[in-house]
């Protein structure tokens, strides 16, 4: 539980209260760490040169750089929210959904399983209601 007084707070458990929001994943050091080089690899995709490298051989390209089994993987298959699991930031990773031609729209409709259109609609409205599940842990 965060605590107003920050000299009683453990920061493993302030941090950890980051994991209780549903549907969120907030960009903390440690995910920063982990995601590293999967957001290196994201910004290598600035470049013409290295979209074209990538646009023929993705695997190959992919091998260049020192992620883990798991972030190559989950970019192969443009699985965006296991790629936020694993480290990665969403605006690096606009670099290969843009790479891909897809829009933020695009991409980040995907991440919600809605279609462009409903999300769109959601986002016009206002955005997701504050309303109901607020807690993972009560949730369950």
């Amino acid at each position: 539980m965060i605590t107003e007084d920050p000299d009683k707070q453990d920061i493993h458990e302030y941090l950890a209260e980051f994991e209780d929001i549903p549907g969120t994943r907030v960009y903390t050091a440690a995910r920063a760490r982990k995601g590293y080089h999967l957001n290196q690899f994201a910004m290598s995709l600035m470049k013409a040169e290295n979209r074209e490298r990538w646009k023929a051989d993705e695997r190959a390209y992919l091998e260049d750089w020192p992620m883990t089994p798991e972030q190559k993987q989950a970019v192969l298959d443009r699985d965006y929210n296991r790629l936020l699991d694993l480290g990665g930031n969403i605006y690096f990773l606009a670099k290969v959904f843009s790479t891909d031609g897809l829009s933020f729209v695009q991409a980040v409709s995907t991440m919600t399983g809605m279609s462009v259109e409903d999300y769109q609609a959601m986002m016009n409205s206002g955005g997701r209601s504050p309303e109901g599940v607020r807690s993972i842990k009560e949730a369950r």
